[in-house]
C-alpha cells in the first residue's frame, strides 16, 4: 500500500493506493498515527480512490483512527470509495458513523 500525505492546517489528507488488507493494515495504521501526531492534526480525510481491495482489517484501521480522533474531539472523513471497497463499508455500517464524500474538496468544505 502506498500512502501520500497532504496537510491543510489541522487537517491531514491521506491518499491511499493499493490493497488495504491484513498485510498492509499495521503499516497504514502506524504511518497515519505517526503523521497525525507529528503534524498535530485532529481531522483526517482518508481518500480511498486508489484502494483496489479492502478486507475487515481495513475497517479496523478506519475505526481505530475514528476512535483515536474522537477521543480528542477530532473527526474522520472518508472520500471517493467505489466498487467492492464501498460494499465492505456498507456491510460494516461504517457510513452511519463516519461521513462519506465524493471528493476531498467536498469533505474539506464540510469540516
Amino acid at each position: 500500500m502506498n500512502l501520500n500525505f497532504e496537510n491543510k492546517g489541522d487537517k491531514l489528507i491521506v491518499h491511499m493506493m493499493g490493497e488495504l488488507d491484513h498485510h498492509s493494515a499495521e503499516e497504514v495504521r502506524n504511518k497515519v498515527d505517526d503523521r497525525l501526531e507529528r503534524e498535530g492534526c485532529n481531522k483526517l480525510i482518508m481518500d480511498f480512490s486508489g484502494v483496489t481491495f479492502m478486507d475487515s482489517s481495513g475497517i479496523g484501521v478506519v475505526i481505530g483512527r475514528y476512535r483515536k480522533l474522537s477521543s480528542k474531539n477530532g473527526k474522520v472523513y472518508i472520500t471517493r470509495v467505489t466498487g467492492s471497497v464501498r460494499r465492505v463499508f456498507e456491510l460494516s455500517g461504517m457510513f452511519k458513523i463516519i461521513p462519506l464524500y465524493d471528493s476531498v474538496e467536498r469533505a474539506l468544505d464540510n469540516m
